[in-house]
């Protein structure tokens, strides 16, 4: 009986807890449904009592909106592109071989993971100021790569690790190279840690704001994040639009871990003990 009575006591706590979570998200959704005049009203109403789409119409037809929706899958793609082709060949030989200053390597791309955006802007925009690169997809995407390849090198190293050598010995024996045992033995053995790493590079390219609005001044060079201030005057803000851009902004980030939650998960999993 007490066993019970704590099995639904801790149940009650978690749905407090999912509630308490949730109820952000369920805000940003229900005002993104309401009229100006609900969303603006001195009454509070917790769901539409007018139920309408027009913040979602305004977004979308809106010009500008779809050509920051453009920058945002191109600077996304671009940066996790460069983080997969960068960092899955590093992990694959710290985890193969034995290289001299491996665990110092290691540790390096440990604490470049800790290291917050802001402190890279400056060096960051003085070298791609040297380089002619700024205002372009391609300042942007590195700057985001240069965060997510020390992750992807971190993760996938255990699973290369983990790995038989006789996988190795048999592809020697019939006749592959070092880089075709790697693209037809080695990339398939590891789908699960490649799928995670890549969707995780992918949403650390949608989301960014730091790099994108430093590098890029240009504003049909912006992405989706950093124009969300267009609702924003000196008349007001329009907060049932700037939810609607909200939820659309959060569309992809939901149905990625919708359809990829499990690859994800036990790939996270599998590649969280760290040698």
């Amino acid at each position: 009986m007490r066993a019970r009575q704590k099995n639904i006591l801790l149940g009650f706590v978690s749905v407090i807890i999912v509630g308490v979570f949730l109820f952000p998200i369920y805000w940003l959704v229900c005002m993104s449904f309401k009229s100006d005049a609900e969303a603006f009203g001195k009454v509070v109403t917790y769901f539409p009592h007018t139920f309408t789409i027009e913040p979602w119409l305004l977004n979308l037809r809106d010009k500008d909106f779809l050509i920051a929706l453009k920058n945002s899958f191109v600077i996304a793609f671009c940066s996790m592109s460069i983080s997969l082709v960068l960092g899955i060949p590093t992990a694959y030989g710290m985890g193969r071989y034995r290289v001299r200053g491996n665990r110092a390597f290691l540790l390096t791309f440990l604490v470049t993971q800790m290291l917050p955006a802001s402190l890279m802007l400056t060096p960051m925009y003085l070298i791609f100021s040297r380089l002619n690169i700024l205002n372009t997809y391609f300042s942007p995407s590195l700057a985001i790569a240069s965060g997510s390849i020390p992750f992807i090198v971190v993760t996938l190293r255990p699973y290369f690790k983990s790995i038989p050598g006789s996988l190795d010995d048999a592809a020697r024996i019939d006749g592959c190279g070092v880089f075709r045992s790697f693209m037809q033995i080695m990339i398939p053995a590891i789908k699960v840690g490649i799928i995670t790493v890549m969707t995780i590079s992918f949403l650390g390219g949608w989301n960014d704001l730091a790099y994108s609005m430093t590098f890029n001044v240009k504003p049909e060079m912006r992405p989706l994040t950093a124009n969300i201030y267009k609702f924003q005057s000196k008349y007001g803000t329009k907060w049932n639009c700037i939810m609607a851009y909200g939820c659309i902004l959060a569309i992809p980030v939901v149905l990625t871990f919708v359809f990829l939650q499990k690859y994800i998960v036990s790939g996270m999993t599998a590649g969280s003990v760290k040698e």
